[in-house]
């Protein structure tokens, strides 16, 4: 008897490979076996495609069924794979094409009856099955919308395998079943706040659009009430709409992650606001068997806002340094290294100290500088050095209230536009260059022969330096930021003013 083949994908971070199923069918006593390294999931599909053949009015052949999943030294995770096992079989049996299903990339979970279930990370799986030329797949009706997204490629939805072996040219009748859905979810697209909301901290509201221009990380230190949360949760507001790959980057990262993507691409920058009690798995991403993507993989081309941050895990925290300097979250385990994007703009806030009232003018703290200095100590230094706007919070007063009221505030889609063009003059500026945002140029670029800026526009920079007020690298990102606020206030080329502002979004924690 024939051997049937098709092929459905296995997912490691973002990236799909093909996996080819193989079924062999034999004259020995009944029984199913599955190879090809299969996790627990994966192999207990045996159980879930005999009852969902013999409940679609096509049982499985009564000998033993040999199922190779190729490559074999590839691990393969998950109940995506049903389908495609249920197709090799029926083509080794000669029940389908065989023509038919080998053309054909697979996936969907097998319920008892037959139905088939939609599936998490449907969308990155079809990006990889176009990539490695496929033309065709064929996926639960509940992932049909997702995975229309992808262009240049066909999707078949079906809503169970009886619809399954009918495509591929099956002999049964049709029976019309009711498939399987994908509850709904808020979309991130209505997600946007609006900045004319935040009274007062002019200077705040300044600092984030200059973080916006030029993709720069931020942390706010205040008392409560001040309004570092309203200001974080203002910025992805701000950045603005997604490209077509990032659009797809965003939306294939929220269905691995399993949340409902729908009929259209995220084109709205990302926001994750993990809790302060989340562990290094939650915010980068891990897993004892299959690698999901954490907070921090989910807020790229976004933000990722850490709230009350000296009270994350320091280990939790320091797990953020690589992907602040790379863009890249690589998560290893024994058998395989799964990376997923990690360009997203960290904003940090924390009260002065633990009882939150330090510095406050309303407010009397009842901490001691120990207990200060310890609550601070919790955020590494290096970790801090990576951030290029710090920013010190406070609460407004009466008088400033009043003011605040009388006096017009800059609206969300008007910083957006702002923003829009800054990033549009740092991109032409960037034109010849693999970089796109000031805080991905490297200090050596920006203190060479392309950028470089007279003695006397970065003397400050140049004294804070000498004093160890500033670190070589804090220099360089003082020099990001300084362009960005060019850029904002449609300079060609930052000033000694622009590079001041710059420094003090740096230094403004000590001042």
């Amino acid at each position: 008897m024939p051997i049937g083949r098709t092929h459905s994908v296995s997912l490691l971070g973002l990236q799909g490979a093909i996996v080819e199923i193989e079924a062999d069918i034999s004259s020995n006593l009944p029984a199913f076996v599955i190879i090809g390294l299969p996790d627990a999931a994966l192999g207990e599909a045996r159980d879930r495609v005999r009852a969902a053949a013999t409940n679609s009015g096509c049982s499985l052949p009564g000998r033993k069924v040999t199922i190779n999943l190729s490559p074999a030294a590839l691990p393969k995770h998950g109940s995506g794979f049903d389908l495609g096992i249920a197709m090799a079989i029926f083509g080794a049996a000669g029940d389908v094409s065989s023509e038919s299903i080998d053309r054909v990339v697979h996936l969907g979970e097998l319920g008892l009856d037959g139905r088939l279930r939609p599936i998490s990370g449907v969308l990155p799986a079809v990006v990889g099955a176009q990539r490695a030329g496929f033309e065709t797949v064929m996926v639960p009706t509940g992932n049909e919308d997702e995975a229309a997204l992808v262009p240049g490629i066909r999707v078949v939805g079906v809503a169970s395998l009886r619809d399954a072996v009918i495509w591929h040219g099956g002999k049964l009748d049709p029976v019309p079943v009711d498939p399987i859905l994908r509850p709904g979810s808020h979309s991130v697209q209505d997600d946007v706040l609006e900045l004319a909301d935040v009274i007062g901290n002019d200077e705040a509201v300044d600092a984030m659009m200059v973080a916006a221009a030029g993709g720069h990380h931020v942390f706010l230190l205040g008392p409560p009430g001040a309004g570092k949360t309203m200001l974080a949760a203002r910025l992805p507001g701000l950045l603005p709409e997604l490209d077509p790959a990032a659009a797809l980057e965003v939306s294939s990262l929220r269905s691995l992650a399993g949340f409902p993507v729908g009929s259209t691409l995220v084109t709205r920058p990302p926001l994750e606001a993990p809790h302060h009690t989340a562990t290094a798995a939650a915010l980068v991403g891990g897993g004892s068997g299959l690698i999901r993507p954490g907070a921090a993989a989910r807020a790229s081309h976004g933000v990722l806002f850490l709230d009350e941050a000296p009270e994350f895990a320091s280990a939790v925290l320091d797990a953020l340094r690589q992907p602040l300097e790379s863009g890249v979250i690589s998560i290893h385990r024994a058998n395989a290294v799964a990376h997923f994007p990690g360009s997203f703009q960290l904003v940090m806030a924390a009260n002065p100290c633990p009882c939150g009232q330090y510095g406050a003018r309303d407010s009397e703290c009842i901490c001691t500088p120990m207990s200060r200095r310890k609550y601070l100590g919790r955020m590494s230094g290096p970790l801090l050095d990576r951030i290029d706007i710090q920013l010190r919070v406070n609460r407004i007063t009466s008088a400033q209230l009043r003011v605040a009221n009388e006096s017009i505030r800059i609206t969300t889609a008007s910083a957006r536009h702002r923003v829009t063009v800054a990033r549009e003059a740092a991109a032409e500026r960037l034109a010849t260059t693999p970089w796109t945002l000031n805080s991905q140029v490297p200090g050596a670029w920006l203190r060479g022969p392309h950028a470089r800026l007279s003695a006397a526009t970065t003397s400050s920079i140049d004294r804070a330096l000498e004093r160890g007020g500033i670190t070589m690298r804090g220099y360089d990102r003082v020099l990001r930021v300084g362009w960005s606020i060019a850029d904002l206030d449609g300079a060609e080329h930052p000033t000694a003013d622009h590079i001041g502002r710059a420094l003090y979004f740096r230094k403004a924690l000590s001042a």
